[in-house]
């Protein structure tokens, strides 16, 4: 009789509706299914797959957010390529500081490299405004950005996005590696802030 009890209990956990969750006193409700979120990162590696056959890319992840994004697409890279990760900073609770401060640095040689910078999110645009002259001066043969999600109506730095999956509206987003001061990175799915 316990065995069905807890097996029961299992079920209707995994059963639970997820369509809204609270993080610090704020509501969430789903945005985008991991279903999609994976179709569109498989069609993204697909076409890096593509242009940088026989390439050797090396893909520089910006930490923490890109985490899921990152390892998710790495994961459907057929062609030879590497993968490191920097660690860029602007953001305290659900605004941007306006500050970008590294804490980790890139200790990798890009000099003729082809890079493919991967963040999670492009709002403002001022953290990779401020990194790209950084990678700019090591010489690499080519820079490409990829990113998971891209808001344009909050776009105040012109960053060139070369890969992008999806363009979404002015909202605040946590779930899948994005956070709401380091809460909700580990949702498959993604979140809208209800106002």
């Amino acid at each position: 009789m316990q065995k069905l009890v807890r097996k029961n209990l299992k079920k209707e956990r995994k059963n639970k509706d997820m369509s809204t969750i609270q993080l610090h006193g704020k509501s969430f409700e789903i945005f985008l299914h991991e279903a999609l979120i994976q179709e569109k990162i498989n069609a993204l590696a697909n076409a890096i797959n593509t242009d940088y056959a026989g390439k050797k890319p090396l893909f520089i992840a910006v930490l923490n957010g890109s985490f899921m994004f990152a390892s998710d697409l790495f994961k459907s890279i057929t062609i030879e390529a590497e993968i490191c990760f920097i660690k860029l900073a602007s953001y305290k609770g659900t605004t941007s500081t306006g500050q970008v401060i590294t804490a980790i640095g890139l200790d990798i040689d890009l000099t003729n490299r082809h890079i493919i910078v991967l963040e999670d999110i492009i709002d403002t645009g001022k953290t990779l405004h401020t990194f790209l002259p950084q990678l700019h001066n090591q010489q690499p043969a080519s820079l490409k950005i990829g990113v998971l999600l891209h808001k344009p109506d909050a776009t105040v730095f012109e960053v060139p996005i070369d890969y992008c999956c999806f363009s979404i509206p002015n909202k605040f987003v946590l779930g899948y590696g994005l956070d709401y001061d380091g809460y909700g990175r580990n949702s498959k799915d993604i979140y809208k802030l209800v106002e």
